[in-house]
C-alpha cells in the first residue's frame, strides 16, 4: 500500500497536459473533492500556489520532558510524577504554519527553502510559450515537494524514440532531499523518467540548507534555464546509445555482472535468493527482446538502458510504498539517475573488454 492515501494524491498532486499525456495512475475522479488535480492544459502558478503551497515551513523551538521537583514543575508525567520541559538551544523542529504537522528536527545550522521562493518563484521566471508546467505535488505529508517544468510537445526521433524533456525542481523539510535542480526526460513509450545517463556534468545543481544558501538562488534560476538545451543535448546521447552495438556475449556478460547468479566468492546462489535472481534475468530478457519499450532497439546499448530503466520502474519490488509512488521519489531523489549510470558505466566497460 502506498503511504499516501489515494485522496491525498487526488488533491496534493496537480497533473498538467492530460490532453496528450493522459490521466495519472492515481486518478480517481470521486477523491478528488470539489476541483480536479487533472488539467487538460499547464498547470497554472496561481493554483499550485493556491492548491499546494499556501502554507509555509516554521521553526519551532524542540523541548525535552524532565524530572522536577514540585515547584519546578510544569506538569504531571503519566505516572503522576512532576516534569518540566527543558528547552533544546541547538536544536529545532521545522513545522507547517497551517497544521503544525512536525516535518523534520535538525540543528540551528539548517535554514529552510521555502516551496514558493525556492520552487515555485524559480521556475515561473523561465515559464514562456516553450515551457509549462507538467506536475507538481506533496508527499509525506509536506514533507517533500515538487515542481516539474516540461516543454508541451512531445519530441519524435529519427530512432523512433518520442520523449518528453523536463526540469524537476525539489527540496525537503525533512532532510530526504537537498534542494535539486535537474534535467530529466519522460519516454513516452513507457512513461518512465531517466536523466542523461552519458555525461556528468551539468544535469542537476544542488543548494544545501545552510545560512549561505540564501545567495544561491539566483545560480538556481540560472541552472533551471538549461531545459532549453536538453532536447538536442538528449537527442544526440540516443544517438550514441542506439549506434553502440551491444552483441549476444556482451548482454550475456551484463546479466552476470548486473544479476549474477554467485555470491561474488564463486559460490553459486542457492534457495530464495537464487529463484529471484534468475526470476530477474528472465524478466530483463523478455524486456529487451520481446518488449516494445526496449525491442525496437535489441542489440543497442539504448535496447539494454531501456530494458534496464523499465525493470527499475514496472517491475522491481517495493515496501511500503506503491510502485508509482516510488518512481517519483526516486527521480527526485536522485535514485533514477544513479541506476542509469550505472547501467552506462557498466555496458561501456563491458565493450571496452
Amino acid at each position: 500500500m502506498s503511504r499516501e492515501t489515494l485522496q491525498h494524491l487526488n488533491t496534493h498532486t496537480l497533473i498538467g497536459m492530460t490532453s496528450q499525456r493522459g490521466t495519472a495512475w492515481h486518478y480517481r475522479a470521486e477523491e478528488q473533492g470539489d476541483e480536479t488535480n487533472h488539467y487538460d492544459g499547464p498547470i497554472p502558478v496561481q493554483d499550485v500556489e493556491r492548491r499546494l503551497f499556501h502554507w509555509t515551513a516554521v521553526s519551532r523551538r524542540i523541548a525535552v520532558e524532565t524530572p522536577s521537583d514540585f515547584e519546578g514543575m510544569t506538569h504531571l508525567d503519566p505516572h503522576g510524577s512532576p516534569v518540566q520541559w527543558a528547552t533544546l538551544p541547538d536544536r529545532q523542529a521545522i513545522t507547517r504554519s497551517d497544521t503544525n504537522a512536525v516535518l523534520g528536527l535538525f540543528g540551528t545550522g539548517y535554514v529552510m527553502h521555502q516551496y514558493r521562493e525556492w520552487l515555485l518563484s524559480t521556475v515561473a521566471n523561465i515559464i514562456d510559450d516553450d515551457l509549462v508546467i507538467s506536475s507538481a505535488g506533496l508527499l509525506r505529508g509536506g514533507a517533500i515537494a515538487w515542481v516539474e517544468v516540461s516543454v508541451p510537445e512531445t519530441i519524435t526521433t529519427p530512432i523512433g524514440y518520442d520523449f518528453r524533456p523536463n526540469l524537476l525542481a525539489t527540496t525537503s523539510f525533512d532532510g530526504s532531499i537537498s534542494t535539486t535542480f535537474k534535467r530529466t526526460v519522460t519516454a513516452t513509450v513507457c512513461d518512465n523518467t531517466r536523466d542523461l545517463a552519458l555525461s556528468e556534468q551539468g544535469q542537476q545543481y544542488k543548494v544545501k540548507h545552510t545560512r549561505y544558501s540564501a545567495a544561491k538562488i539566483t545560480q538556481a534560476r540560472e541552472a533551471l534555464a538549461v531545459v532549453h538545451t536538453l532536447s538536442d543535448d538528449f537527442s544526440r546521447e540516443l544517438e550514441i546509445l542506439a549506434h553502440t552495438t551491444i552483441t549476444d556475449s556482451h548482454w550475456r556478460a551484463f546479466l552476470d555482472h548486473a544479476v549474477p547468479l554467485n555470491d561474488g566468492k564463486g559460490q553459486a546462489l542457492e534457495g530464495r535468493a537464487r529463484t529471484m535472481a534468475r526470476r530477474k534475468r528472465e524478466e530483463l530478457e523478455n524486456l529487451y527482446r520481446d518488449d516494445h519499450r526496449a525491442a525496437p532497439w535489441t542489440g543497442t546499448a539504448l535496447g539494454v538502458l531501456q530494458a534496464t530503466n523499465t525493470w527499475a520502474h514496472h517491475f522491481a519490488a517495493h515496501r511500503g510504498v506503491s510502485r508509482p509512488e516510488r518512481n517519483i521519489f526516486h527521480a527526485v531523489s536522485g535514485n533514477t539517475s544513479i541506476s542509469d549510470r550505472a547501467t552506462t558505466s557498466a555496458l561501456l566497460d563491458l565493450i571496452a573488454a
